[in-house]
């Protein structure tokens, strides 16, 4: 079982680099805005560039993952990522940057679901949801190592640096996937069982290898997974669980608070461009301690009872947000901007952060569970981008106060609709999952 851990290690690379690239343009924001003389809709749409790529790739990583593998496609992330993050680090002009973010956000886009499908079909059931959540940890520590890399390098404004650093995990990631296998449910789906059950052998006691093989053959059956296959009545629920989390993970505000903490803090009345990054690693080390919280309860406590903590917590931590641009005074609003930040990030990092991401990699058949989760992906970093293009002149324009009670609304709508349609998979095998909603293909 060891070799599994390994793998995720490996795997959960991709990860890193999504968090990092991610949470890297937060810091650099302060000082390329003055730069290159960014207003508040260009800074919007040098922070979402990195969105429309995710947004692109995410619409044909489905499709790439089921014909050419999950770790052939993770491996091509790799590449995107290097190049990426070396043109962001020698951008001349804003729209090189741009550019520049495109890329990277082509990787991250394919990167975020397909790196947590391929954990998931290679995990056994019984710590699924660990191995798979091993993934959204890495994304945290790759938010955290962008903020303190951010802090690094602030004296002198050396924002180059501080987005030019994501080659180092995507050299990582490549090395490391030449030396991982495939997925085993790909390549049984793919006609090439004698290989999945090598891999089998590889990850599970030799006594269950050859059960699960015959398992993965059977919900596989004799069906080639196709995007109509999704419009089935037997994956109506499924889709409607995957798509509504997407978009409530988004739509809630988290990634406001990746790209925008130090703005943010600026705004409530942090001195400076450099306590504004310290307090922003202070969001960042409540995600990843939250995040290894989640780990350690996911398997246990469940995915469901995780969601709801963590949706309600959000709800309360944006109300004692609001309240405090409310108060009118800067020493107080830094203050409760500060408590009520780390703790949105906290219940997000157990609840809505983690969850979602499991959730979509088990939910689905393996017939349709690329084209599933490109759908639900796209959903995701559509939402994203939206919410990262107008977030800058919403706040400007309606002030902070109306944009977090905004979003304190609409995490009670996510809370209520995750308590009605969200199932537990907490234990299960996959293709037990599968045969909760029927065959569906």
């Amino acid at each position: 079982m060891g070799i599994v851990y390994v793998i995720a290690g490996v795997a959960a690379c991709a990860g890193l680099l999504f968090g990092f690239d991610t949470g890297a343009i937060s810091g650099a924001l302060l000082f390329i805005r003055p730069e290159f003389r960014l207003s508040p809709l260009q800074v919007g749409v040098v922070t979402s560039a990195a969105l429309a790529g995710a947004t692109a790739g995410s619409i044909v990583g489905g499709a790439l993952a089921d014909r050419i593998g999950r770790r052939t496609v993770i491996l091509i992330t790799g590449v995107l990522f290097c190049v990426g993050s070396i043109l962001s680090a020698l951008a001349a002009s804003a729209g090189w940057l741009v550019l520049s973010r495109l890329i990277i956000g082509v990787a991250i886009g394919i990167a975020s679901f397909v790196a947590p499908m391929y954990l998931s079909e290679i995990s056994p059931p019984r710590n699924r949801g660990l191995i798979v959540a091993l993934n959204q940890l890495a994304i945290t520590l790759g938010i955290l190592a962008a903020y303190v890399v951010a802090y690094a390098f602030e004296p002198g404004g050396r924002w180059r640096w501080m987005l030019g650093v994501g080659v180092v995990p995507a050299l990582i990631l490549l090395v490391g996937m030449l030396f991982t296998p495939e997925s085993p449910r790909w390549l049984a789906r793919s006609g090439r069982q004698e290989q999945a059950l090598a891999v089998l052998r590889r990850v599970r006691p030799p006594d269950q290898a050859s059960v699960e093989l015959a398992e993965i053959l059977s919900a596989a059956g004799a069906s080639e997974g196709r995007l109509s296959g999704l419009l089935a009545p037997a994956l109506r629920m499924p889709l409607v669980i995957g798509v509504g989390l997407a978009v409530l993970q988004q739509i809630t505000g988290i990634n406001t608070v990746i790209y925008y903490a130090p703005i943010i803090f600026q705004r409530a009345g942090m001195p400076g461009a450099a306590a504004s990054i310290l307090a922003t690693m202070g969001v960042g080390v409540a995600n990843v301690i939250m995040t290894i919280v989640a780990l350690m309860l996911l398997d246990r406590a469940g995915r469901r009872p995780l969601l709801l903590v963590g949706e309600a917590g959000m709800v309360a931590s944006l109300v004692l947000l609001s309240v405090g641009f409310a108060s009118g005074s800067q020493g107080a609003t830094a203050t409760i901007a500060t408590v009520s930040l780390v703790a949105y990030v906290g219940f997000f990092a157990i609840g809505l952060g983690p969850v979602f991401w499991v959730m979509i990699s088990e939910i689905y058949p393996l017939s349709v569970r690329g084209a599933a989760m490109s759908v639900a992906t796209f959903a995701n970093w559509f939402s994203n981008l939206v919410v990262a293009l107008v977030f800058p002149s919403l706040i400007a324009g309606l002030g902070p106060v109306v944009a977090f009670s905004g979003f304190a609304v609409i995490g009670v709508l996510g809370f209520l609709f995750s308590f009605r349609v969200v199932p537990e998979t907490r234990g299960r095998t996959l293709e037990e999952i599968e045969r909760q909603w029927g065959r569906a293909t």
